[in-house]
């Protein structure tokens, strides 16, 4: 079973997009003659954060332009990706997507105020990342929780004792969490955050123990 859930939450991100434009009209200036911006739609930190902070220098040298990042979490990646995609579709506002933002949210909220598809053209795939469990070296010693099977099985015997942190509603951190919680008949409090940092440092109230996925 474990290794199912370990196949079962990889997921892909994140892709770099750009609000909807015509590539041609590009082509027909210097792009780009003027700095570029690059939204990650979660806080600083993070996976998508760290990646587009690695890409972004490179881009620079290649380009002859400098290539900013810009945070703007909250809302499992919405807030960001609604920004560019009502950015003028010029090139220069560009988006860290991920699967959450471009895939899950779709699907998971009533409405978007954006559509994937629609508002923007995918550039490339920058990277594959999978997501990991972890939890609380110190609370994992006093519960007495060595593997996986201990925190399933304290899990099981203890529901709602367990927090679970995320990057927000709607990640793939909170998908793999929930499928996690479903394949092992477990439950644990989801609390999300703005991206996957502040849920890494996710610290806990009286009378629970932490993990985060």
């Amino acid at each position: 079973m474990l290794q199912r859930v370990r196949s079962l939450i990889f997921s892909l991100l994140p892709l770099l997009l750009a609000a909807t434009a015509p590539f041609a009209a590009w082509a027909q200036g210097a792009w780009p003659n003027k700095p570029v911006k690059i939204v990650v739609p979660f806080a600083p930190g993070g996976t998508t954060d760290i990646l587009a902070r690695a890409v972004a220098p490179e881009l620079a040298k290649a380009f002859g332009q400098s290539f900013v990042i810009e945070n703007k979490g909250g809302a499992g990646g919405n807030i960001g990706t609604e920004i560019v995609a009502r950015a003028a579709p010029d090139g220069y506002t560009l988006l860290m997507g991920t699967v959450g933002t471009h895939g899950i949210n779709k699907s998971l909220y009533a409405k978007l105020s954006y559509d994937p598809q629609k508002d923007f053209a995918p550039i490339t795939l920058v990277a594959g990342v999978p997501n990991v469990m972890v939890m609380n070296a110190e609370k994992a010693k006093a519960l007495g929780i060595n593997t996986v099977p201990d925190f399933i099985a304290y899990a099981r015997k203890n529901p709602g004792r367990l927090n679970m942190a995320s990057s927000g509603n709607g990640t793939s951190i909170h998908m793999a969490g929930e499928l996690f919680k479903s394949m092992t008949g477990t439950f644990m409090t989801h609390i999300p955050y703005t991206g996957s940092a502040p849920a890494f440092l996710h610290r806990i109230g009286p009378g629970f123990d932490g993990t985060g996925f």
